[in-house]
């Protein structure tokens, strides 16, 4: 774990030490405030038509849940396929670039742990990002007159972090395979953008392959145990053809 720790130290060094995590932070906390604000005030506007309208009642037909947390959290999820790229594409390609690749590779650290540090350094700044997106949701708590439901919140919070994981270690694996960092960048939002469309094929097999559509139970509330199955073995995955690439160059050289 020692090792592990300082290869993740290693990263948000890395991120901290160039414009990375700065521009990552900016991106994510404006278009997830953007897009809280935007459909918060739709509510609102909802909710006041309501209360007014003959019919209405209080207003207390409209769900801040279904209305404006699991919207938010659908949007914020089409933003990770665009940000995660930027956090996994210098991981490996820029070692290769700089060549410090081979010190990593004549360090005392096993194959296995240069991926999970830099897999959890990557992960760790995307959970910062997620942090500060969800501060957004604690202004519902001062406006809504039944609390929403906090389990939405954790379940949505679940739900991006563990679609932001299979995301970096495709992006983490993609890396080992260039020394550009652009082609990096390209080839992982390529390919995830293509696994995401599997989810809108009519074939069952093929779409139950598309990252999204299991986060969508998560993101209303639901736990279901095969979609954070489905999500781990998918990052697993990734770490594991990362890995194999690692060892393999390794062996080449």
């Amino acid at each position: 774990m020692r090792n592990i720790w300082a290869i993740v130290q290693k990263e948000w060094r890395h991120y901290f030490g160039s414009p990375i995590a700065y521009v990552a932070l900016f991106i994510w906390a404006l278009l997830f405030g953007g897009f809280f604000s935007l459909l918060f005030s739709y509510v609102l506007e909802a909710s006041e038509r309501s209360a007014m309208s003959p019919y209405g009642g209080a207003g207390g037909g409209i769900s801040f849940n279904e209305r404006l947390i699991a919207p938010v959290l659908h949007n914020m999820a089409v933003v990770t396929l665009f940000l995660t790229p930027m956090l996994t594409m210098r991981l490996f390609a820029e070692e290769k670039r700089q060549g410090t690749i081979e010190l990593l590779a004549t360090a005392p650290l096993t194959d296995l742990q240069v991926v999970l540090g830099k897999f959890l350094g990557a992960l760790s700044l995307y959970a910062v990002m997620l942090a500060s997106g969800f501060l957004n949701f604690a202004v519902l708590w001062t406006h809504a007159i039944a609390a929403p439901d906090w389990r939405q919140l954790l379940t949505g919070a679940l739900a991006l972090l563990l679609l932001g994981a299979s995301f970096i270690s495709i992006g983490l694996f993609l890396s080992t395979v260039t020394k550009n960092q652009i082609i990096a960048g390209s080839l992982t939002f390529g390919l995830l953008l293509g696994i995401w469309i599997l989810g809108w094929l009519d074939q069952p097999v093929l779409s139950y392959l598309g990252l999204v559509r299991h986060s969508e139970d998560l993101m209303k509330g639901v736990l279901d145990l095969k979609d954070v199955v489905f999500y781990l073995s998918f990052t697993f995955f990734g770490l594991f053809l990362a890995q194999q690439s690692v060892e393999s160059q390794r062996w080449r050289a």
